[in-house]
């Protein structure tokens, strides 16, 4: 088995690799195209970024919009991060729900988010390293978000540090009347 395959919201999934270990340290592989192919995924990956943030730093709730819209495969290198996703699709059964996972290099485990969702995370240590393949190239005028705080989930804490541009989106309630996506 190269790794496990969960699905946490319609068509967004939490994939567990092997992780090999011995006297070195570990191992573990965290693309496979045809696995993921197999599974319905996209593997055309464009861009890869990564970021290192600060205990109770929060980055989200962001997207990009048609025709730029993206897949993500998401990881954390180091530290512990809760990492939250929401169905934007309007024709999806998960329209609107939330979902999250904590993701740490211990456990290994990665999280794809599909097209059509808003995608963030929140720091649970220092330093954390969070690394993102995405299936299309950043577009500024395409970026979009929704407020943290106006989805209907509980974070872990009222007060993160937080971008001002992710403060200034709209909330989740304003975002859909513009009926966009």
């Amino acid at each position: 088995m190269i790794m496990e395959i969960r699905e946490i919201l319609k068509d967004a999934y939490e994939i567990i690799p092997v992780i090999r270990k011995d006297e070195r340290g570990i191992f573990v592989k965290t693309f496979n195209a045809d696995f993921f192919r197999e599974k319905g995924l996209e593997t055309d990956f464009r861009e890869e970024y990564y970021s290192v943030s600060r205990k109770n730093v929060l980055r989200g709730m962001h997207f990009q919009l048609p025709p730029h819209d993206l897949a993500k495969l998401v990881y954390c290198l180091k530290g512990r991060v809760l990492d939250v996703i929401t169905d934007l699709r309007r024709n999806s059964p998960a329209f609107g729900k939330t979902a999250s996972l904590e993701l740490s290099p211990k456990k290994a485990n990665m999280v794809y988010v599909p097209r059509g969702f808003a995608h963030g995370f929140y720091a649970l240590e220092d330093d954390s390293l969070m690394l993102y393949k995405t299936t299309a190239v950043y577009s500024p005028e395409h970026d979009s978000g929704i407020l943290w705080n106006s989805l209907d989930f509980k974070w872990p804490c009222d007060n993160p540090l937080i971008s001002e541009r992710d403060r200034g989106f709209p909330s989740l309630e304003e975002f859909l009347k513009r009926k966009i996506l």
